[in-house]
């Protein structure tokens, strides 16, 4: 049962064009037009990376960011016609329905690294094999809290409030974040420092060799995944409560 849901699941996500465009081909003009310009600027804003590999993770966390969050707009619409009343009389466990929602969103998000790995390369991003894999392996840690929200957004808002607010949630992390621009101090960097997504775009520290994160920045991602998956666990219960 679980096999054929999670099967389901990734065929009409992949199906979805929507996601081609917002989680892979939205990013990758994005890349484009904002990193060819600049291709040739070593130390980008004096970030320490080279403007290529920069917005490549910026873009990365921009893109993964809404791929994991797509998850609570499938659970809201899957509320709104009562397809999640139905699964509650299958055989599925409430694990196994996040853990397909969790994969799928990882699915995503995996398109879109390995795209934005390719555009990155082009414009000649250069790292070890050793670094590739650190930087992957944090991004992927740091998608953890955005899975937990998605989940959470999924329960308590409706199909018609989901969507701008999925979106409003994106920009707002990613302009935070650091995704389009730096941010190397003052109170910016103090806001910057407590969100999820200002550690998915240092991931891309680890290219100068370094381990990417500091401890800040794993006790952040952590309290937000631990926080995200309480809410998301509360806002389950109270949505069938109400069945």
């Amino acid at each position: 049962m679980k096999r054929t849901y999670l099967y389901y699941e990734l065929l009409r996500t992949f199906r979805n064009r929507r996601f081609f465009f917002f989680s892979l081909g939205f990013p990758l003009v994005l890349y484009f037009l904002i990193a060819t310009p600049n291709r040739n600027r070593g130390n980008f804003g004096n970030s320490g990376l080279s403007a290529p590999l920069y917005f490549m993770v910026g873009l990365i966390a921009f893109g993964t960011m809404n791929a994991m969050l797509a998850a609570g707009s499938r659970i809201a619409a899957e509320r709104a016609v009562g397809w999640n009343r139905q699964l509650r009389i299958t055989p599925l466990t409430t694990r196994q329905y996040f853990r397909a929602k969790v994969i799928t969103g990882y699915a995503m998000s995996g398109v879109t690294l390995a795209a934005l790995y390719g555009a990155g390369t082009v414009l000649g991003v250069r790292l070890g094999a050793e670094s590739w894999l650190k930087m992957t392996g944090l991004i992927l840690i740091g998608l953890i809290p955005f899975a937990t929200l998605g989940i959470v957004f999924g329960h308590v808002l409706t199909p018609d409030s989901i969507g701008p607010a999925l979106g409003g949630t994106t920009a707002l992390l990613a302009f935070l974040g650091g995704t389009w621009f730096p941010i190397t101090g003052g109170v910016m960097l103090k806001i910057a420092e407590a969100l999820p997504s200002y550690w998915l775009v240092q991931a891309g520290h680890v290219g100068l060799g370094g381990h990417g994160w500091s401890r800040t920045g794993w006790i952040v991602v952590a309290v937000w995944a631990l926080a995200g998956a309480a809410l998301a666990r509360r806002a389950y219960r109270r949505d069938t409560q109400k069945v």
